[in-house]
């Protein structure tokens, strides 16, 4: 994939996986609209970019009703088109479902889904017209069980990863590579929001790792991708073991996580 004089929107780029996007696609000659809810990291990122790559920046709460569609129309207005779509912003939330507030309930929704589905949904038919272009959705390997005790985040991701693969096989046959990338437990500060990493498996991956995978896999077509060998096997246990099962084994395994709820019955 030739990123040469493509623009790039990339969503949760002030840290983590969409900065190392952002790095990368910079690297390749994209120039890049940065979305996120962090200004003054987010323009120290763009400055630290734009020398070399003329990067911009934008701020949006994407996790408001219209947002996406309103954050894809600045992008056109200032870059003309959106070439590269990196939906990548979103959030989780750890502990008894009753207990959660129910504002950031709403807000993961908003933002790990309603806002994936907006902003595909206003980037694609520029996409078509132009016969290509790149979609990469990030989901997560929570997306292939029920997750006890992050149940709305997981259930997010469920629907990004369906919501994408059947992007892929629809959008295939116009030019543009639509992905799915489910990391496992990477690297960033998506833990210090959840407010723990107890429940991480394994080694958290570094997210320029997890982004050179992502792109290596849109250069080859492919519609999912779970980044590393052992989240590949779990995420492949998982379809192939009763929900039931699957759902039951998430709860135990969670609830030892969740502070004080491990004696209880």
């Amino acid at each position: 994939m030739d990123y040469r004089g493509q623009n790039a929107l990339i969503t949760g780029a002030s840290s983590g996986i969409g900065a190392a996007f952002a790095a990368a696609l910079a690297a390749r000659g994209a120039s890049l609209m940065l979305s996120a809810r962090r200004e003054a990291r987010l323009h120290d990122l763009a400055a630290r970019l734009s020398a070399a790559h003329g990067v911009r920046a934008e701020v949006a709460d994407l996790a408001v009703e219209g947002a996406g569609r309103a954050l894809a129309e600045e992008t056109r207005r200032r870059l003309g088109s959106v070439d590269v779509l990196i939906s990548n912003a979103g959030f989780g939330t750890f502990g008894p479902f009753h207990g959660t507030d129910r504002g950031r309930i709403h807000a993961q929704v908003m933002l790990n889904a309603v806002a994936v589905a907006d902003l595909a949904h206003a980037v694609l038919p520029g996409m078509v017209e132009r016969g290509g272009g790149v979609v990469v959705n990030v989901a997560s390997t929570a997306a292939f069980q029920p997750v006890a005790y992050m149940a709305t985040y997981g259930a997010t991701k469920a629907f990004v990863l369906s919501l994408t693969e059947a992007l892929w096989a629809e959008y295939r046959r116009h030019g543009v590579r639509v992905l799915a990338l489910c990391p496992g437990p990477t690297d960033t500060e998506f833990f210090d929001v959840v407010g723990t990493n107890a429940f991480a498996v394994g080694k958290l991956e570094p997210p320029e790792l997890v982004v050179e995978r992502a792109l290596a896999a849109v250069d080859r077509g492919k519609g999912t991708l779970v980044s590393g060998l052992v989240n590949l096997l779990l995420s492949e246990c998982a379809r192939f073991t009763p929900r039931a099962v699957v759902s039951s084994m998430s709860e135990k395994v969670m609830r030892a996580k969740v502070p004080g709820a491990a004696a209880r019955p």
